[in-house]
This record gives structure tokens, sequence and C-alpha cells, in this order.
């Protein structure tokens, strides 16, 4: 296209909204395919466009070829014969029993929990010895416990009457300096009235002798009898605390073996134990019916999946975990009409990517038919894109399986 046509050209320009998205528009008018670039820029994004669409519709085949299958096989199963469609439904009947069985179990709520359950399988041997030495441990506590406060009371009572005799002995101690400092004080004045005032004072010495003589005498008993109970009272806090200390390591001793016994059991008493022992009893009947009840549903499995092996089904193992669709027709209703809406939808794909594959090409063929002076040149890059393709696929073809 000319540089004056271009420069003179009234662009139109439209706003697409969601309903024209999906639609694949190519535009030509601003592409100068003289220019080897330009052409080869368009081409290549039709060619691309091919590409993406015929790979998307590889996939697609896939899945839709799947789900086909699916819908032949129920047309299969649902032709059989009334005495095949029998022994059919009978091994089907009792798998579906079996694993309604397990599904109740595992939605039971009052399940025991894993790590409790392997923790007694591995002492089951020893959990009612352990039951009963945790019992023993408990109440041996209690009593110890019990003995160390009433040991802690009496310590702390004769400790309080240690404290009343150390301040009785002070307070007589104190007495008995006042005692003598008033007997001197007496002696002082009687020799002063005696030969200061020539005063008879013999009677008044007799009378502050005889006083000082009793009041002293009382304190000293008072204070010998105080000191003879302060020492009773020392021997009785040396003997409570010797016998604390023998409680006391027996006290730690039968904690350290209460702590021990509850951290391998995984409990914190013996009663909390005993009730988990009884649940596991329980639990591991239940658990033994299961595995049973697993076994025997395993073989149901295989016994159907042979069964289905014998008639022309293309995906017999499919049929083995919906067992359930083969006894309830109104399941299998319901499954063939979500296969034909996906089996449609997955249609509706395979157009739109076969429209947009076909448009590309039919694009590439205008476009040569237009300019032939490039037709050779545009069917070499056709030729070789699909030789790149091609490469690619046999390289995704040995990648595993469809993303579908």
């Amino acid at each position: 296209m000319g540089f004056w046509s271009k420069l003179f050209k009234k662009r139109k320009y439209q706003e697409s909204g969601p309903e024209d998205w999906e639609n694949v528009v190519y535009d030509r008018d601003d592409v100068d395919f003289g220019q080897e670039e330009e052409r080869s820029r368009y081409i290549t994004n039709c060619l691309e466009q091919m590409g993406e669409a015929t790979k998307e519709i590889g996939l697609l085949t896939g899945e839709y070829s799947l789900i086909t299958s699916y819908l032949t096989d129920m047309e299969e199963i649902e032709a059989l014969p009334e005495s095949e469609r029998e022994g059919l439904d009978n091994i089907a009947g009792r798998l579906v029993a079996l694993e309604q069985e397990s599904k109740r179990y595992r939605g039971r709520k009052n399940r025991m929990k894993d790590a409790d359950y392997y923790r007694l399988r591995e002492h089951e041997g020893e959990v009612k010895e352990g039951i009963a030495k945790l019992k023993e441990c408990e109440e041996y506590g209690g009593k110890v416990k019990q003995d160390l406060q009433r040991l802690d009371r009496e310590r702390h009572a004769y400790e309080y009457r240690r404290q009343e005799l150390n301040s009785l002995m002070d307070n007589l101690r104190g007495m008995t300096v006042i005692f003598v400092t008033a007997f001197a004080m007496c002696i002082l004045m009687l020799v002063i009235l005696q030969f200061g005032f020539h005063m008879n004072t013999q009677l008044g010495y007799l009378l502050a002798v005889a006083a000082v003589a009793v009041a002293l005498t009382v304190t000293w008993v008072k204070y010998t009898d105080d000191d003879k109970e302060l020492h009773q009272v020392e021997i009785a806090i040396n003997k409570l605390i010797l016998l604390q200390n023998k409680v006391k390591i027996r006290y730690v001793n039968n904690r350290n073996l209460t702590d021990y016994l509850y951290m391998k059991y995984g409990t914190n008493s013996a009663a909390a134990l005993g009730r988990l022992w009884k649940q596991y009893q329980r639990e591991k009947d239940e658990r033994r019916e299961f595995a049973a009840a697993e076994g025997k549903a395993e073989h149901y499995r295989r016994q159907l999946l042979n069964k289905l092996s014998h008639y022309r089904i293309a995906t017999p193992g499919r049929w083995v975990d919906k067992a359930a669709a083969l006894l309830d027709k109104r399941e299998m209703v319901e499954m063939r009409h979500e296969l034909i809406q996906r089996r449609q939808a997955l249609r509706k794909q395979m157009d739109y990517n076969n429209n947009v594959a076909e448009t590309a090409r039919q694009e590439i063929i205008d476009v040569a038919d237009k300019y032939p002076a490039y037709a050779a040149e545009i069917m070499e890059m056709v030729a070789q894109y699909r030789g790149m393709e091609e490469g690619g696929s046999v390289e995704e073809g040995n990648s595993g399986d469809s993303a579908y």
C-alpha cells in the first residue's frame, strides 16, 4: 500500500465487548504485503493460530473420546442380559455395603486418636499393671502430701512457740536488770538516809534484800523453765525437719514415678488411663472388623473388575469405584446426564477451535491467491511450520498424559 493511501486513509475504530472477544478477526488493511517482514509476521500469526487451535483440538479429542467410552460402557452395562446383570449387581451390592460400613467407621465422631491407639497397642501387655501402679502412686502421693502438710503445720506451731519463748526469756532478762537496778537505787537511798540523816534503815535493808531475792528467784525459776522448754522445742523442730526430709524424698520419688507413668501412657490420671484402655479395647475390635471389611471389599473389587472385563467395556476399572451407580438407576441417569453435558461442552470447544483453524487456513489461502507473487514463499512457510509442529507433537506425545 502506498504512502499517500496510508496517510489519507480513514481509520475506523469500534469498541468490542465480551460478546466479540471469542471472534477471531483478520484485518489486512494496514499490512503491506510488499514488505517481507510484515508479510512474514502476518502469515506466522495465522499459522500460530492454526497450531494453537489444532493443539487444543488434540487435547479435547482425548477427553471427548474418554467420555464417549464412558457413555458406551453405560449402554453396554444396561444392555446386559438379566442373568448376567444379576450376578454383577450381587457383587456390586456386597461391595457397596462394605464400603458404606467403612465410611461409617471413618465418620464416627468418638473414634480413638491414632496416637493414643498406637501408644496403648505398644504397651498393651502392661497397661493393666500400669493402671494399678498409677492408682497406687496417686493414693500414696495423696497420703504423703497430707503427711507433709501435717508436719508443716506442726513445725510452724513449734516455730511460733520458740518465738514466744525467746520473747519471754528476753523479757525475763530485762526484768532482772530492772530488779537489780531498783535494788541498787534502794540501797543508795537507804545509805543516804542512814548516814546523811542519821536514820535507822536496818529494816529497809532487810526488806530490799528480801524483795530482790524473791524477784530474782522467781525470775530465775521462770527463765530456767522457759529455757528447758525452748531446748525441747528446738529438739522437736529438728526431729520434724529430719522427718520432713524423709517424707519429701518419698514424695519427690513418688511424684517423679507418677509423672513418668503419665508420660509413658499419654494420660493425666489413672482414671483417664482406665477409660482410654476400655476405649482401646472397643477400638481394637472395631479396627479388626474394619480391616476384615476392607479385605473383603478389596476381594469384591477384584471380582467386579474381573466380571466387567468379560464384557465389551473399555474402562472396567472406573466402574469399580462407581459400584453404587450399578445398583441405582437414578444415579446412573445422573451420571449419563453429567457426561452428556460435559461432552457437549467439549464439542462446543472443539467446534470453536476447528472454526479458528479453518478461518486461519482460509485466510492464508486468500492471501496467497491475492498475492500470487508470494504464494510459493507462503506455502513454504506453511510447510516449515507443519514440520516444526509435527516434531513438537512427537515430543509432547512422549511427555505424559493429556492436560484434560
